[in-house]
């Protein structure tokens, strides 16, 4: 399922920003529900060059062509883990006037959707639970297999890798990455586990308290990584 404000899918231009690995995984996720009911729009990978043999049986755009383009209502994601290209390439992108969507899977599961709040430009991926009251900012990326329990709030450019398991009562302040296979201890609602700005949490790591801004951790416990 895409989301997006407004009804204004038809014969519009679908630019997913990023032809990495996690691009070419999100790429179906948008063409499935574009292609089969609008089919006169068009989904298009977009960066700065073109690349050779990445986007087989895809279309791509380079981005200047893009936001020049001035026949068809655009549309945008990003589908790059980085926060700060992520925040570069969204600015930029709505500078240009373009308008961000947000791609949510078939297989994905919002639970009591009308408790919870997601932001713009999201991708939820295959397999993804969001259950109630799960507060999620702008542009935020939740993996294959990944949740968020009840109660919890999520702030901008947010990255979960896949198999995150984030439970209930838990902050996650802006710029966070969550690691693949992370386990991030379950609060209360007079105490929730805070993950900090900027944060990282280590693949497998399984997190019990508090981590502060801009700290790593790793491990089990998790504990802030030795420089």
């Amino acid at each position: 399922m895409i989301e997006e404000k407004g009804d204004n899918f038809r014969m519009a231009l679908y630019g997913l920003v990023g032809i990495s690995g996690f691009g070419r995984e999100v790429m179906p996720l948008l063409k499935a529900n574009i292609d089969n009911k609008h089919p006169s729009s068009q989904c298009v990978f977009v960066d700065v060059k073109l690349s050779k043999n990445q986007i087989k049986g895809n279309i791509e755009m380079l981005e200047q062509d893009f936001l020049e383009n001035k026949s068809q209502e655009k549309f945008f994601n990003v589908a790059i883990a980085d926060y700060k290209i992520r925040k570069k390439v969204v600015e930029k992108y709505l500078s240009e006037h373009c308008r961000p969507i947000s791609i949510i899977s078939e297989t994905a599961f919002i639970k009591m959707p009308d408790t919870n709040n997601i932001g713009d430009g999201a991708i939820l991926c295959n397999f993804t639970l969001i259950q109630p009251d799960a507060k999620i900012g702008d542009y935020f990326h939740c993996n294959i297999y990944s949740y968020v329990a009840h109660d919890c709030i999520i702030g901008n450019y947010v990255t979960f890798a896949p198999q995150v398991c984030c439970n209930g009562n838990v902050h996650i302040n802006d710029y966070a990455y969550i690691g693949t296979g992370a386990i991030i201890k379950q609060g209360t609602p007079e105490k929730p586990l805070v993950i900090g700005e900027g944060a990282i949490i280590g693949m497998g790591a399984v997190v019990t308290k508090d981590v502060a801004p801009y700290e790593v951790v790793v491990g089990n416990p998790a504990k802030p990584l030795k420089k």
